[in-house]
């Protein structure tokens, strides 16, 4: 899933889904979880019915009514939210759900740390 077709159709992925919006949010808009889902659940749909290597499906979702959100975006620069090294969550209760389903760490990321 990407946010830059550019960089999505320069890499060549074995079968990919775009969606037209801020980078930073691939998939979908901050607290609106049924939209969150709708997305992946589009995707995860493309992922399995793309056929040809290199396909992108456009998902079908818009950031706004019209595009001038764009325009702001080219002229404001990055704004998206920094990186951090450890799990960031929207409300408290998603971490303590994250915690609740996997209260043990990756044994991967254990040995890899």
């Amino acid at each position: 899933m990407g946010s830059a077709l550019d960089i999505l159709q320069s890499v060549h992925p074995p079968r990919a889904a775009f969606l037209d919006y801020l980078l930073g949010h691939t998939t979908g808009k901050p607290f609106e979880p049924e939209l969150q889902r709708a997305i992946l659940l589009e995707a995860l749909e493309a992922f399995s019915s793309l056929t040809q290597p290199g396909q992108i499906k456009h998902l079908p979702f818009r950031w706004a009514e019209d595009d001038s959100w764009k325009d702001g975006v080219m002229n404001d620069g990055d704004t998206r939210t920094p990186r951090h090294d450890t799990p960031q969550y929207q409300t408290e209760e998603d971490r303590i759900l994250a915690e609740q389903n996997n209260p043990e760490a990756c044994g991967v990321c254990e040995t890899a740390a």
